[in-house]
């Protein structure tokens, strides 16, 4: 195929750098390297770290839990804990109807966001420096996908468009429109010449939060995690170029914490907003005591 010939040669033309080499840049670029093109579609140095990730984390689970038993070996055992922990965290946000459905994404973005996050701690990952034979510049040969505002932003919108066809299955457009555009004013304690005006204020505020749902939140979530993992990278280098040895340790150590706490952060504000719609029907089934019926499929 015409790509694998294009990848063939882009490695045959690219050398690894020398450390010093590698320490006149001024950290880390700001995009991510382009390293070839599956037609015109370009294939950067973050894709590549995104996709090693991914068969990682598959072959890692896979070596870990093996053939699920009913008693637990160490690594299934491991897995079951990490799954029961963060369940216990986000359940009483989802609510019980829509929490199994949604949490193999809520984990997946946890685990997936988690090892990207500490990838870049990796050694080889961000230092080894290649030249590129389509711009002759050098550049990282892969690179964390947090360090790279495009990932961050893919990632913040496919998990927006996972979370709202959950809403839909569990909460139903209608209680959507309702919770958008509903009039949040009790019509019994108000009088009428007050409640329909504040019906045309609630509809106008209706149109803004539709911006804040699918612009605001997304990019906020993006920016928040692109902007720690790329300083952090940034601090790592600046470190490593000042003293190699010794010096970047402590940096380690926090880059862990950070990378940790971001993919905690990102993982509960996702299930926070899901949780804001579908978890209303578990508040209605409590205050009733009465049985919710089953969500249509």
């Amino acid at each position: 195929m015409r790509w694998v010939n294009k990848v063939g040669l882009l490695l045959s033309s690219l050398a690894i750098a020398s450390p010093a080499m590698a320490e006149e840049g001024h950290g880390v670029e700001a995009m991510a390297g382009t390293l070839f093109h599956v037609g015109p579609l370009p294939v950067t140095n973050s894709m590549l770290m995104t996709w090693l990730v991914a068969i990682g984390l598959v072959i890692l689970v896979r070596l870990m839990v093996g053939k699920p038993q009913l008693v637990p070996t160490r690594g299934q055992a491991m897995v079951e804990g990490m799954l029961e922990w963060l369940k216990d965290i986000v359940g009483p946000i989802i609510g019980k109807r829509a929490i199994a459905a949604t949490f193999p994404l809520l984990i997946g973005l946890f685990i997936f966001i988690l090892i990207q996050n500490w990838s870049g701690l990796i050694p080889g990952v961000g230092t080894i420096m290649m030249r590129s034979h389509m711009t002759g510049e050098w550049m990282e040969l892969v690179r964390p996908a947090g360090a790279d505002m495009n990932s961050t932003i893919a990632l913040s919108f496919c998990a927006f468009i996972a979370g709202f066809i959950l809403v839909l299955r569990f909460a139903g457009p209608k209680a959507i429109l309702v919770d958008l555009f509903g009039n949040k004013a009790d019509k019994n304690d108000v009088s009428p010449f007050v409640y329909y005006p504040l019906s045309l204020v609630f509809i106008a505020v209706g149109f803004l939060e539709l911006v804040s749902i699918f612009i605001a939140r997304p990019i906020s979530l993006s920016f928040r995690l692109y902007g720690n993992i790329f300083g952090g990278e940034n601090l790592l280098h600046s470190m490593s170029a000042i003293l190699r040895w010794g010096l970047p340790l402590p940096f380690y150590g926090m880059e862990i914490l950070v990378g940790a706490v971001q993919a905690f952060v990102f993982t509960l504000l996702i299930a926070v907003y899901i949780g804001l719609l579908t978890s209303h029907g578990d508040h209605d089934h409590e205050a009733s005591g009465g049985a919710h019926p089953p969500p249509h499929h």
